[in-house]
């Protein structure tokens, strides 16, 4: 074996721990899957990132402890998101680290057939991933779509109109919940006109993500005190982006879709009906001379 630099030993010992971290992450992500298949082709790569670090090991003369953090981090991550987000947010991180091959290739030929393995990786990955939830993109879209232009703009209306933030949070609240079930109620007669045999999953995941928005954008109302409907509305709308973009983040990775300008569309949408609503309810209580 040839005598390897200080400098390209460190830069293996670091792709021999993120190779241990990652067995770990994929092991962990294969135990949760139900399906046969997608779990045994996760625990046949676990096995090739363990084969990896084992040979990183017999350069670094040394055992790599895995990244706890990472691990937990991942595991968090496909808890809340599902593992189709989790590996393909992975899988752009193995990206990243494609340079560390180039740059140890000349010393240590091998490590081109490991880029090339870990390339692999990502094409096997893409064409496993069959996520139920994926599936229902549309119906969560629906809901949520739905539930950020119909609520922000109510809320912003309501706001101005009753300067109450428990009213506010009252009529938001009855408001919501009835959108929630008319919507996933109307979710499940389409779906079932179209033939869906699973409409009532359609109807599920439209009703969940209505619902989640409904008490995440009411939530403000409900803490600020009485006559801060203005800071409540602000943060309100500070919650919106935030929802928009975590929910356009995930599914512009999970469906390989563009991100920014879906983002800045859903989150035009939403503000513009919030101000419009917003003028609106002031405009109403000035004209109906109504004082709450």
């Amino acid at each position: 074996m040839n005598q390897i630099s200080e400098k390209t030993l460190k830069l293996v010992y670091q792709l021999q721990k993120a190779e241990m971290t990652e067995y770990i992450v994929y092991q962990r992500i294969a135990k949760r899957i139900k399906d046969d298949e997608n779990r045994s082709i996760l625990l046949n790569i676990a096995k090739q990132e363990k084969a990896h670090a084992d040979i990183w090991k017999s350069y670094t003369k040394k055992e790599a402890k895995p990244n706890t953090l990472v691990i937990l981090f991942f595991d968090i991550l496909n808890r809340i998101f599902g593992y189709t987000f989790t590996l393909k947010i992975m899988e752009r991180g193995e990206d990243k680290a494609n340079h560390f091959y180039q740059d140890i290739s000349q010393e240590i030929p091998i490590a081109t057939k490991i880029a090339n393995e870990e390339e692999e990786h990502e094409q096997t990955l893409i064409g496993m991933l069959d996520e139920e939830r994926l599936q229902y993109v549309g119906s969560m879209v629906l809901g949520l779509n739905d539930a950020l232009v119909e609520l922000t703009g109510t809320l912003a209306g309501l706001s101005f109109a009753l300067q109450n933030t428990k009213i506010i949070a009252l009529s938001g609240l009855v408001t919501g919940i009835s959108a929630t079930l008319s919507m996933a109620s109307s979710e499940y007669l389409s779906a079932r006109s179209d033939g869906n045999e699973n409409a009532l999953k359609s109807a599920f995941y439209t009703g969940i993500m209505y619902i989640v928005a409904v008490v995440l954008l009411v939530a403000p109302y409900l803490i600020a005190p009485v006559d801060q409907y203005l800071p409540a509305l602000l943060s309100m709308l500070i919650i919106v982006i935030v929802i928009i973009f975590i929910f356009t983040y995930y599914i512009s990775v999970a469906k390989d879709l563009p991100f920014k300008r879906r983002f800045l569309e859903m989150a035009g949408i939403s503000i513009s009906v919030a101000t419009l609503s917003f003028f609106i309810g002031l405009a109403i209580k000035y004209f109906l001379n109504i004082d709450i």
